[in-house]
Order: C-alpha cells, then sequence, then structure tokens
C-alpha cells in the first residue's frame, strides 16, 4: 500500500533531474504518446512518482494527468480539494499535491504549476518538490499567495481516525439512511437543537446546522459532509 512518505521518498529520487526528454517524459509519452516527450512535465512528475511508490489510487484519482487543470478537477469532484488560503496552507500535511496560479488566484482554470508539499513552514508558506520549475526538478518555499489549491490524496494511514474518515460517504441534502442518523445525531451534540432527533433526512434544518458548523470550523460553508466536514463533527480537524 502507498503512502505520503513513498510518494516524498520517490519525488526526492528526481531532485537535481533538468532537461527534456528525462525519465519522467519519457515514461509518460511511452503510454501517452510521443507528443509528451518534450511537453511542460510538473504534472507528469506527479503521475510519475504516484506510480512509482504504489500511490496511483489515491493522487491520481482521475487517472495519469498531464495536465494541471485536470488533475485539480478530479481532486475536486473527489470532494479532496481544498482552496489555497493561508488556513488551508498551515494545515496541509507532506504529500498533499499542491497547485499553483501565479496570478494569485484559487481559480481551478487559472492553475499554471504543480507540486508535491514537503513540509509544512507556518506563516501560510509550505516546501515543496517540484519538475519542471526551470526545467528542472528543484526543492522550493511557495507562499499562499501563488497556491491556488491543495489536492489531499486518500493515502493509506496508521491513523485510526483518518481511516474512519475516509471511509465515511459524503451526504447532501435529500440523503437519508443510518449516515444521516448519526450525522444528526453528532449535531445534536454539538449543541444544534433544531436537529430534534436522530431518525429523519438531511433536510433543511439539518443543511443550515451543517453550513453553521462548518463555520465554526473554518471550512467552506457548503452544506456538504464530505472530508473536510467529518473531522468537524467528530472533533478531529
Amino acid at each position: 500500500m502507498g503512502s505520503a512518505g513513498g510518494m516524498l521518498r520517490e519525488a526526492r529520487k528526481s531532485l537535481g533531474m533538468s532537461g527534456r526528454p528525462n525519465r519522467i517524459t519519457k515514461a509518460y509519452a511511452k503510454k501517452h504518446g510521443n507528443e509528451f516527450l518534450k511537453a511542460p512535465w510538473c504534472n507528469m512528475a506527479i503521475t510519475y512518482w504516484a506510480r512509482k511508490s504504489e500511490n496511483t489510487d489515491a493522487v491520481l484519482p482521475g487517472g495519469d494527468r498531464a495536465y494541471t487543470v485536470a488533475h485539480a478537477q478530479d481532486f475536486k469532484k473527489a470532494d479532496r480539494w481544498y482552496k489555497g488560503t493561508t488556513a488551508n496552507t498551515n494545515r496541509a500535511k507532506p504529500g498533499w499535491i499542491v497547485f499553483f496560479d501565479w496570478g494569485s488566484s484559487n481559480s481551478i482554470g487559472a492553475i499554471d504549476h504543480v507540486g508535491v508539499v514537503e513540509k509544512v513552514l507556518g506563516g501560510g508558506r509550505v516546501q515543496t518538490i517540484e519538475g519542471n520549475t526551470g526545467n528542472a526538478c528543484k526543492r522550493r518555499v511557495r507562499s499562499s499567495s501563488v497556491i491556488a489549491g491543495f489536492g489531499r490524496p486518500a493515502y493509506g494511514s496508521s491513523n485510526w481516525t483518518e481511516d474512519i474518515v475516509d471511509k465515511l460517504p459524503t451526504l447532501r441534502k435529500g440523503a437519508e439512511g443510518e449516515h444521516v442518523q448519526t450525522l444528526r445525531a453528532l449535531l445534536m451534540a454539538r449543541s444544534h437543537p433544531e436537529i430534534d432527533g436522530v431518525d429523519g433526512p438531511f433536510d433543511t434544518k439539518v443543511e443550515l446546522a451543517v453550513r453553521a458548523l462548518q463555520l465554526w470550523g473554518k471550512v467552506e460553508p457548503d452544506g456538504v459532509v464530505g472530508p473536510k466536514t467529518w473531522p468537524v463533527l467528530l472533533r478531529v480537524h
């Protein structure tokens, strides 16, 4: 099983690589066509490191990617996308995939570049390993001002709380069933008296309570209970 540590160990093996074609572009071109031999290779590097470290499913939820925007969209679809705010930069983890917009927006469509977080430095800064930065693989220090967002890979974890959260479903208004009962019980335990029992659907009252909880937990108040909101409910955020 892959891990964040394995992803970073593989990325470190590429430090100092420069020019193109190189072993990363050659590996990608072998599968996807010779037009990639001399193409920009920052996201090809992420693909290469993920496959070499047995992290394909975690890091590439939509499959191999050479295009940063498509890769970020894959994380967004998997509900594993975090906007590049200072708060999210400070709570990032080694092994997260970090996407950059040199125009300083948080727009996925404006993404220019990608790397992997090696270390969180605080103060809205991370140390990264990036392919195709100055046509080489190097360590960089980046600030939230140029970070469009992060993809959080579903790495295998020895942390039981993360394991639990990763197995919980994403819930939206209209959902029913035992996980909604759990959600309602947790909201009641978090002082939301408007939730008047565990039985019932994910209705408007539940959605409003979820949004209030998300604001308190400093996650996007979208009313959807997924990987970013379950930890707040479980108090492991």
